[in-house]
Order: C-alpha cells, then sequence, then structure tokens
C-alpha cells in the first residue's frame, strides 16, 4: 500500500503536471506508460512502470557479442556507475545521460508474460539470450519488482539457453531457481568486479553493493555448482591500476572460485565520457589532463597503454593461478591477440587474428561461466575452483617485475 501510495498515475493524479510534483518532470510520453512512482524507500529514485510489447532484442547484425538476443527488464539503472558505457541509451527515451540514467528508471512490469508469448512463438530458436548486456537486472528496484525469477523460468521452460551479467547481490534469492533451470539448459552468470577497495567503489559506483559482498556472492555461485565469471572491468588509469590493487583484485577473485576473469581498461564512449570526466575534474582535479590525453578524442584508452595494463594484468592471473581458463579483453605486449573467451575457442577465432589492432574487439570477450557452455554444459557446473595455493593472498608482499606505468601517461 506504501508503494502504491506514491504513484503518480497519469491522468488520475491531479498534481502530476504541478512543478512542484517530485514526480513532475518524469511524466514523460513514454511507450506503454502505466505509472510513474516516487517513494522514500527509493528516495532521488522515479519508477516508470510500462507496458511493454516485446522484450526480446535482436543485437545489431555485426556485433562481435558472443549472444544475438538480449532482454533488458530495466531500463536506466540505480547503481548510478559513474563509467557505465550504456548512459547514453537513456536519451533514446528523452532522459539525459546523467543523474537521468542513475534516477529515472523505467520499469518493464510484464516482461515475464510477454517474453512466454515470444518464447512460444514457432518461428523461435531457443537461442542463447543475454541479461545485463545493458542495464542491470538485479539492480535495487528488482528487490521490489521481482521480474527475474519470471524471465528466467520462462527461458528454461522454453528449452532457451541463458545468462546473467550483474554488480546486483540480489542475484542471491534466485541461486535455488538458476540451479533449477542449469538442469534444464546451459546457463552463464557473470559478475562485474574490478576492484577490492571499498571506498573506490563506493565513490566511482556508488549504489552497487560492494567488493567484499559481490566476492561472498561468487562463492556462493560457485558452492551451488553454478558458474561465475567476472568482467574485471573497468580498471580505471591511476585509481585501480596499480600492481597492488591488481595483485588484491586477482588473489581476491582466485579464492572467491571465479571460474574465468575478463579484465580492461575504462571505456569512455560518448554520453558516458561526458559524465566520467566531470566526475574525475571534481573529485580528482589532478588527473584530469591525463585522463583527457590518455583518451584523446576517442573511448579508448591508448593502444600503449592496453597493452602496458595486459601485461601486467596476465602477471597477476598467472601469480594467482588463473591463467588458461580464460580468455582477456586486450593485446597482450607482444601485440598478439589472448585466446577467445569461450571456453571452446570458437566464438571469436575467426577474427582475432585480422583485427589485433581494434579496441572494439576488446567488447567482444567473456569470461569462462559467464556464457552458456552450449557444448559441454556439465564442465561448467562441475569446474573446481582454483587452486588455493595461488588463492590464499600469500603474493601480498610479492615482489613484483619492473614494469612501471609509461612515463607519457
Amino acid at each position: 500500500m506504501r508503494w502504491d501510495a506514491q504513484a503518480l498515475e497519469r491522468g488520475d493524479a491531479p498534481d502530476a503536471s504541478s512543478a512542484d510534483s517530485p514526480a513532475a518532470t518524469a511524466l514523460l510520453p513514454l511507450a506503454g506508460l502505466v505509472r510513474s512512482v516516487s517513494t522514500p524507500e527509493f528516495a532521488g529514485i522515479t519508477f516508470h512502470e510500462v507496458t511493454a510489447k516485446s522484450v526480446l532484442n535482436k543485437v545489431v547484425a555485426g556485433s562481435r557479442m558472443p549472444f544475438d538476443w538480449t532482454i533488458n527488464p530495466y531500463r536506466g539503472c540505480s547503481h548510478a556507475c559513474v563509467y557505465c558505457f550504456a548512459r547514453k541509451s537513456h536519451t533514446y527515451l528523452d532522459f539525459d545521460a546523467g543523474l537521468d540514467f542513475d534516477s529515472q528508471v523505467v520499469v518493464k512490469i510484464n516482461a515475464a508474460e510477454v517474453l512466454r508469448r515470444e518464447l512460444a512463438k514457432p518461428s523461435w530458436q531457443h537461442e542463447h539470450v543475454a541479461l545485463g548486456t545493458n542495464t542491470d537486472p538485479y539492480q535495487r528496484a528488482e528487490g521490489r519488482y521481482q521480474l527475474m525469477p519470471g524471465i528466467i523460468g520462462a527461458l528454461a521452460d522454453s528449452g532457451t539457453p541463458l545468462s546473467i551479467l550483474t554488480k546486483g547481490t540480489l542475484l542471491a534469492r534466485d541461486i535455488p531457481l538458476l540451479k533449477h533451470a542449469a538442469a534444464q539448459v546451459p546457463v552463464g552468470v557473470g559478475i562485474s568486479l574490478a576492484m577490492t577497495n571499498e571506498q573506490l567503489s563506493e565513490a566511482v559506483e556508488p549504489g552497487t553493493p560492494g567488493p567484499r559482498a559481490r566476492l561472498k556472492l561468487i562463492s556462493r555461485l560457485r558452492e551451488a555448482g553454478l558458474p561465475c565469471g567476472v568482467m574485471a572491468m573497468p580498471i580505471l588509469p591511476w585509481l585501480s591500476d596499480s600492481d597492488e590493487a591488481l595483485d588484491s583484485l586477482f588473489g581476491a577473485l582466485a579464492a572467491a572460485g571465479a571460474t574465468g576473469v575478463t579484465a580492461g581498461a575504462l571505456y569512455l564512449k560518448p554520453g558516458t565520457r561526458e559524465w566520467f570526466m566531470q566526475w574525475i575534474a571534481r573529485e580528482h582535479p589532478q588527473l584530469a589532463g591525463k585522463y583527457r590525453r590518455l583518451y584523446g578524442g576517442g573511448s579508448y584508452a591508448s593502444k600503449e597503454y592496453r597493452a602496458w595494463l595486459a601485461g601486467r594484468v596476465r602477471y597477476f592471473k598467472d601469480l594467482h593461478g588463473l591463467s588458461g581458463s580464460q580468455g582477456f579483453s586486450h593485446q597482450d605486449l607482444n601485440g598478439n591477440k589472448a585466446h577467445s573467451a569461450d571456453p571452446g575457442g570458437d566464438h571469436n577465432a575467426g577474427h582475432n587474428a585480422s583485427h589485433n589492432d581494434d579496441a572494439r574487439e576488446e567488447e567482444a570477450q567473456y569470461p569462462a561461466g559467464s556464457i552458456p557452455d552450449t557444448a559441454g554444459h556439465a564442465n561448467f557446473r562441475h569446474a573446481g575452483r582454483p587452486s588455493r595455493e595461488h588463492a590464499n593472498g600469500s603474493h601480498s608482499n610479492a615482489n613484483y617485475p619492473a614494469a612501471a606505468q609509461p612515463t607519457l601517461f
């Protein structure tokens, strides 16, 4: 009742158009808008409940993603990550890519019902469907709307492989459901975690469960017999790319039992770039000029920086026993591409050699465990943890081979 009492119904709420209404600017002409809700439980956030006509999204032709279909039950994300690459997508709804992305969240309240209808069509080929590719399906609002159980159930019941990528520890609620789904179809699970520094995490991803909570989630998933790949992205230049930070990160991921890890540097596409650069100028003004030089006018850090970072990441993955079980998202120091993130090695093998200098290739690298293993599903479900001799933190005082960050950055 408390939630309903906060609703601003279009056409029913007499003050909905008032400039004093907290959601006055939120009642935009969104397709299928049912109502907008603003509640003290989610201070500063307005939820726009919509009825969707379709929830299965076809990935753009020619994409290097290892899947062709996605579902995004939410648009916008209260995790408020300053680096989120999906920010510009909010402008398609006439919201801005900055504060609106964090505070104006669109909820497809009929997602599971519509999905079941779409999956029941004779034309559906039961291809892998990925969740969490744009905004997080386990952001805080999922605790209220509980859309994911219906979505997972619909996919599994239809015989459709699925994968989930999230920062949200709400995923733990659905571990029993995911175990049941994994007995029916191939399932991949990925956690996004790129730092162990709790203070830095709170600063750059303020609405997200902290690193310790996500590490516990990785362990819970593995103990449940589920795969869990980790997207260690973004590594932030001068903030989380030191030897100490990388050693802590990969040691913790190994200890938690991650089935694979893909790491990569901060990616600043338009929409994200402007918001992040404002944050850097405000919070770390001494780094603002360095970031402008490192990224120039583009979305990617310089090739030299990415090659340097690749070498450091490879070293610490080797140190903690994480080598050989997953791909790496950047060129190595010798200019060679790492193997495909897919354990079968097939998704990206066709263009690794021909796109060695193409930074976009990084976007297609997903760690082992995060993509359904349609060829050998049982291998993921029974995969063992990395050796504890590599995962017990004993390398915290290791002598790192000299590899200073290039001075031009």
